[in-house]
């Protein structure tokens, strides 16, 4: 049997997300969207929800093409509120919109999402030696500047413990932790 992280449950859902994705740097920016978008809808409830959830919100959101979302309609809207297979808070589905018009911004000003958001790292994952789950923190500092610039920006749902997340998920940080078979040896 593997020796996975903490969080990990027995659902085969999660160890193939654990095994296949989390922490694997992402430079792509319509699977950095993806992310976001998750990530987002995530803040207040279990990431194992949002990734029973993943196929339906795919569906439901045009395969994460942000330049879609970023003209949704308001009728658009009014369907995804009545969409069972996603969550269905205004406020998360309206950010999601909003969030799709600030990433194309940042695209226009920086070339690309991707490089925005790995300039804070310099284009490489940090490495962390965590053995423990009491040492993974919630939030850095790092994730607090970054959060401050998203708002600055306009991006809701983009708390520190948010970016964190997404941080980890796009492996700009990998926190396997050191008991770990995914932790770079």
């Amino acid at each position: 049997m593997k020796n996975r992280c903490f969080w990990v449950t027995d659902s085969k859902l999660y160890q193939e997300y654990h095994d296949n994705e989390w922490g694997k740097p992402v430079y792509d920016d319509k699977t950095l969207f993806e992310f976001l978008i998750l990530e987002t809808f995530q803040a207040g409830l279990s990431w194992i929800t949002i990734l029973n959830k993943r196929e339906n919100f795919r569906q439901a959101f045009d395969d994460f093409d942000y330049k879609k979302i970023a003209k949704y309609p308001e009728d658009k809207y009014e369907s995804l509120l009545q969409d069972a297979g996603i969550i269905r808070n205004k406020l998360k589905i309206k950010s999601a919109i909003t969030n799709a018009q600030l990433f194309i911004e940042i695209q226009n000003e920086f070339g690309s999402f991707s490089k925005f958001i790995w300039f804070y790292v310099d284009g490489k994952p940090i490495i962390n030696h965590f053995k423990s789950k009491e040492e993974v923190p919630a939030t850095t500092e790092l994730s607090d500047k970054i959060s401050k610039d998203l708002k600055k920006r306009g991006f809701k749902f983009v708390g520190s413990t948010v970016i964190y997340a997404f941080m980890q998920a796009v492996g700009m940080v990998n926190d396997h932790t050191t008991n770990c078979f995914k932790y770079p040896k």
